[in-house]
């Protein structure tokens, strides 16, 4: 049987090839990202990834996480023309095509942050700071509000309320409707699971 370490391979270098045909200079400006010499800079929650023909690195030289070679890949590849104004903030059962990851979005992403931050909100908001994430122009009733720019053009809002007397705690996870626009529903629910790593790490640091 093949493993799985060549089928990510494999399609790690498929994605690659699909760049060849993607004209760097013309939609790096429309992602909000950087190029130079054909290699596009795209930050992915604060951390400057570097994609070309030639490979996907962090900024140690490193290639990245298999989903996050993903992510970056697919948010070039699917890059929409123009930029969609869709700004309607939705759960991710709302966005297109997202039916079969619905339970995988609500257990990995939101259950996972509410269960590892349950009773410690104060380090969670300070997680969250640390990772650039700020109090958006969103009117809602939660203890913990925060925005993230995931990817720029992909944001997310976290809302978090702790665990009181009557209600266990809850975690939702909000985004823009234009990014379905941007990413398909895996590579969305892939971003999701990279905020609660992203939060983790924050706060194991």
């Amino acid at each position: 049987m093949e493993g799985e370490e060549t089928v990510f391979d494999r399609n790690y270098e498929d994605y690659l090839k699909q760049l060849e045909n993607i004209p760097a200079e013309l939609i790096a400006p429309g992602l909000g990202g950087k190029v130079s010499e054909g290699i596009i800079e795209i930050p992915l929650f604060g951390i400057n990834y570097k994609i070309s023909v030639g490979g996907i690195f962090d900024p140690a030289g490193s290639k990245p996480a298999y989903d996050i070679c993903i992510i970056l890949s697919k948010y070039i590849l699917l890059c929409p023309d123009g930029n969609p104004k869709e700004d309607e903030w939705v759960s991710f059962r709302d966005l297109k095509n997202s039916g079969p990851l619905t339970n995988y979005f609500s257990n990995n992403v939101e259950h996972s942050i509410a269960s590892y931050f349950k009773g410690n909100g104060n380090r969670l908001v300070k997680a969250g700071k640390s990772i650039s994430g700020y109090r958006p122009a969103l009117d809602v009733n939660y203890d913990l509000v925060m925005q993230f720019d995931a990817l720029p053009r992909v944001p997310v809002i976290l809302l978090f309320n702790d665990a009181d007397e009557e209600f266990s705690e809850k975690c939702s996870v909000l985004f823009e409707r234009q990014a379905e626009k941007y990413l398909d529903a895996e590579c969305l629910a892939m971003l999701g699971w990279q905020l609660f790593v992203h939060l983790k790490k924050a706060d194991k640091r």
